[in-house]
């Protein structure tokens, strides 16, 4: 069958600038890995991103061996000394990560010094999924300024190179979101059956991660396959190939729903973590907000968290969080414009990938204010906005982006959308955080 969106003709001069394109990207990857590693050999193992938990689940199951852990029985590393402690684990995630790790790094226990090869393969999967992002703009052959419109805002966000250096399962995700993206881009504009066959593979890679990325990167594709429903393009052999990868991908989740009555199972030590981190910002006793106000607060945290920081911040560091605002706008008047065009079928392949990412993140935001605010009473908890959340998806943004410049006639306005998608995540980066 040939392929639902048309390509872009290949030329002897398309391929110097398509060499120069990869040159670039090559480039970012090697700046994100060196910022990686130097955070990895710099970090505070007990400073953000709860790596002391995710060390200690790798190290429960080298030293037990189990395939498949009982969370409520795994303990906390000592942060100095990475002995087990007696202080239970909240972590509510399945094993695969850890697993990964546990098999692939040095034996932790009792050995501090073997958390740098664990980041290091963190970073690894890091990369991986920041390659597999870039490789989308080189796949869809962005002019040069439109393919920095696009690399720029991913090479810049914040949270990515200090998470890398991290042991998280975020990492995982954010890897395996990318490349089914890609992939899924791919399978759009050439209807083969192996891209898909790799975009339900980054779909299962993402959901062995942690539930959120189930849910965005299924969501995803299955937007990819009503896509293809719609256009009356779908093949049988597809959707069973969907349908097989869905329950790979969920299973552990099912196995939670039958251990613990939830895909995300509350374990005692979650609930006493919560409590007194409740309990220390000042929330326990408060008066439970109305479901409005509190998603408006949810929306707030989630934009200061764009720029995620333990320091005090400046006048001038909030006010830098308008950039990533506008960048909001800009990218929900894209998906509206690929939106008519899927609607006027005259859509690409960017206009599936940016409508589906888009119906996947929203569902996937509804669901996770209504769950953080139904457990506001049992914990005293107020918010639960982590941007890093939604890294697997992390490219549908910029994609988005580009679409609206796409519907932009006027070649000024389009040089200053593009300057603004170019010059506002490097300010950003600079400025939105406090000097430390």
């Amino acid at each position: 069958m040939s392929s639902i969106v048309s390509h872009v003709e290949a030329s002897p001069r398309a391929g110097v600038a398509q060499a120069g394109s990869v040159l670039i990207c090559a480039v970012i990857v090697a700046f994100f890995v060196l910022a990686a590693a130097l955070a990895a050999t710099r970090k505070d193992v007990t400073q953000g991103f709860d790596e002391v938990a995710h060390v200690s689940y790798v190290a429960h199951l080298q030293h037990t061996g189990a395939a498949w852990p009982a969370l409520e029985q795994m303990r906390m590393l000592d942060p100095t000394t990475f002995r087990f402690t007696d202080e239970p684990t909240y972590l509510i995630h399945q094993p695969a990560f850890y697993a990964l790790l546990a098999w692939l790094g040095p034996t932790l226990e009792g050995d501090p010094g073997a958390l740098l090869a664990h980041r290091l393969l963190n970073i690894v999967l890091a990369a991986l999924g920041l390659a597999a992002a870039l490789a989308i703009g080189l796949s869809a052959r962005f002019p040069r300024h439109e393919l920095y419109a696009y690399v720029v805002p991913l090479a810049c966000i914040p949270v990515l190179a200090p998470l890398a250096g991290s042991v998280n399962s975020d990492n995982l995700a954010f890897a395996g979101g990318a490349v089914a993206t890609l992939a899924a881009w791919q399978f759009v504009a050439t209807s083969r059956s192996a891209w898909l066959g790799l975009a339900l593979a980054g779909m299962i890679a993402a959901a062995f991660a942690k539930l959120t990325a189930l849910l965005l990167v299924g969501g995803l594709m299955a937007s990819v396959l009503a896509y293809l429903a719609w256009r009356g393009h779908m093949r049988r052999s597809w959707l069973a190939a969907a349908v097989v990868a869905a329950f790979v991908a969920a299973a552990p989740y099912l196995v939670f729903m039958v251990q613990y009555g939830s895909p995300a199972p509350t374990t005692p030590a979650q609930v006493a973590v919560v409590e007194d981190s409740a309990r220390a910002a000042g929330w326990t006793g408060l008066e439970r907000k109305s479901f409005p106000t509190y998603a408006i607060d949810f929306a707030g945290a989630f934009i200061v968290n764009f720029m995620p920081t333990l320091a005090r911040r400046s006048v001038m560091n909030y006010a830098m969080l308008a950039i990533p605002v506008a960048a909001l706008v800009c990218a929900f008047a894209g998906i509206m414009q690929s939106l008519r065009r899927l609607a006027w079928r005259r859509e690409a392949a960017t206009d599936v990938i940016v409508v589906g990412g888009a119906f996947a993140i929203v569902v996937t935001l509804m669901l996770h204010v209504v769950y953080s605010y139904e457990r506001t009473p049992a914990t005293g908890w107020l918010m639960d906005a982590y941007p890093r959340y939604y890294l697997p998806l992390a490219a549908v943004v910029p994609l988005a982006c580009l679409s609206l410049l796409a519907a932009v006639e006027s070649m000024r306005m389009r040089q200053l959308l593009v300057g603004f998608l170019v010059a506002g995540p490097i300010v950003f980066r600079l400025l939105g955080a406090p000097l430390q």
